[in-house]
């Protein structure tokens, strides 16, 4: 049986997938499942902080074929391979710092035509503004300090008004001495004092350790500017 959770997005048995853009290419060694003529990728919650946060009751995936995405900190391309996939006749712009991990995501763009992959620091979006456009989502996924800082930069950069973001807050790339929850509270405040309105926020564990997915979404103004 297959029950579409989002769109995009179904749940085979007991096991969530999106619907394969590349049908019989692999990304991750990811099982290939064909139902009813098409063909599945199971997408593993141990691999993919977006699966794990579905699978643990995501409200809202604002995503769909035609979403314009800016990914930070893509990696090897893993969940933005499964991205792709859901915004099929969109496109998925991959920011990634590390040149070894740049490697592997240039050979999963190599199929996918609406992957694009961008070798950059997030921390510095001016970096790549000839490249990008106002995207419909901010997705972000970065193990630096600064990780809430660097989002708001490219939201107010790149963001269309009202538009949403996925922030994966790291307890413990942001301060190793602090309790995880004091972490997650401040970082959320730092979202909503800069006009973010955060929609959900759920803790990863069993999937993640010491990680939050916040949902939400900005308008790029402060809530005392909202008020006029």
């Amino acid at each position: 049986m297959i029950e579409e959770l989002f769109e995009g997005v179904y749940r085979i048995d007991s096991e969530i997938a999106t619907l394969n853009l590349t049908p019989g290419v692999r990304v991750y060694g990811e099982k290939l499942v064909r139902r009813e003529g098409r063909e599945y990728r199971l997408w593993n919650p141990y691999r993919s902080k977006l699966a794990a946060a579905i699978m643990l009751g995501l409200k809202q995936l604002p995503l769909s074929r035609s979403t314009r995405v800016l990914y930070l900190g893509a990696a090897q391309g893993t969940t933005a391979s499964h991205v792709s996939d859901i915004a099929r006749e969109g496109v998925v712009y991959c920011v990634e710092l590390s040149p070894r991990a740049m490697q592997s995501l240039l050979r999963v763009a190599e199929a996918r035509e609406n992957l694009i992959p961008i070798l950059a620091n997030a921390a510095k979006p001016e970096s790549y503004c000839y490249l990008l456009e106002k995207v419909d989502l901010v997705y972000q996924d970065i193990a630096q300090a600064e990780q809430t800082e660097i989002l708001l930069k490219n939201l107010r950069a790149y963001l269309k008004k009202n538009g949403h973001f996925v922030h994966l807050i790291k307890a413990r790339s942001i301060d190793v001495t602090a309790e995880p929850e004091e972490v997650f509270k401040r970082e959320l405040e730092k979202l909503t004092r800069a006009g973010a309105r955060v929609l959900q926020a759920l803790r990863l564990e069993p999937y993640e350790k010491d990680h939050l997915l916040v949902l939400g979404r900005f308008s790029g103004a402060t809530p005392h500017t909202q008020d006029r």
